[in-house]
C-alpha cells in the first residue's frame, strides 16, 4: 500500500528574522557580479526585491510621460529612466522616472540621492500596491519633494508632495481631464495633461 506525503508548508521568517542589506553591501554586489546589473530587482527596506513584470501598456506610459516631462525641464536638470536611487540606509529602488539636478555625467560614479531628485515617477499596473505603500512610504522617509504614481488601472494620477515628517498627506488624486503642475524644486515649470500620460485606450 502506497501513501502520498503531504508537501511540508512553507515557513517564512519573521520580519525580525531576516538579514537586510545595507545600501552599501547592495552596491558592492552589483560590483562584484554577485547580483546581475540587468536582474530585475531593486533593494526596498533591506531585502532584494524582484521587480514586477511590464507589459505594453506600462511601456507606452512610461515613453508618453518620458515625453510630456522632457519638454517641460529646465536648464540644470535631467531625466532618468528606470535609474537606481540611492536611500541611506536600506533603500535603492529603480523607479520608472526621475528628475535630477545636474547631468548625467555628473552620476557616474554615484548614484543621485534624495537630495539631488525634485520628483520620481512609478507607472503602478501590477506594482500598484507596491508603489502605493513601501515604495511611497520609502520616497517620503527620504524627502524626495514629489511623487507621481501613473495609476493604469483607475487611469489617473496620484500626487503625493511636501512630506512632513517622514510621510505623505493623501494624494491628490487627478483625472483624464485634469492637469498636473509639474514642480521642480518648489517651482511650478510646467503642466501636463494627465491624459498625455496614459495609454491610449484600446
Amino acid at each position: 500500500m502506497s501513501t502520498i506525503t503531504q508537501p511540508v508548508p512553507l515557513t517564512l521568517p519573521s520580519p525580525g528574522e531576516v538579514y537586510r542589506f545595507t545600501v552599501d553591501q547592495y552596491d558592492r554586489m552589483v560590483r562584484d557580479g554577485t547580483i546581475d546589473e540587468d536582474d530585475p530587482v531593486e533593494l526596498l527596506d533591506g531585502i532584494v526585491v524582484r521587480k514586477m513584470p511590464k507589459g505594453p501598456r506600462h511601456d507606452a506610459s512610461s515613453a508618453r510621460c518620458r515625453r510630456e516631462i522632457e519638454r517641460a525641464l529646465p536648464a540644470g536638470w535631467h531625466l532618468r529612466v528606470e535609474g537606481s536611487v540611492r536611500i541611506p540606509d536600506y533603500n535603492e529602488p529603480e523607479p520608472d522616472l526621475s528628475v535630477v539636478r545636474g547631468e548625467s555625467d555628473d552620476y557616474t560614479d554615484h548614484h543621485p540621492g534624495p537630495a539631488d531628485i525634485a520628483l520620481v515617477v512609478e507607472v503602478a499596473d501590477s506594482s500598484l500596491s507596491r508603489d502605493r505603500g513601501e515604495k511611497r512610504d520609502n520616497y517620503a522617509r527620504a524627502g524626495i519633494p514629489v511623487y507621481w504614481i501613473v495609476n493604469l488601472v483607475g487611469r489617473q494620477l496620484e500626487v503625493s508632495s511636501n512630506p512632513t515628517g517622514g510621510a505623505h498627506a493623501p494624494a491628490t488624486i487627478l483625472g483624464e481631464t485634469d492637469s498636473a503642475d509639474l514642480v521642480i524644486a518648489g517651482q511650478v515649470v510646467g503642466q501636463i495633461a494627465v491624459a498625455n500620460l496614459l495609454p491610449k485606450r484600446p
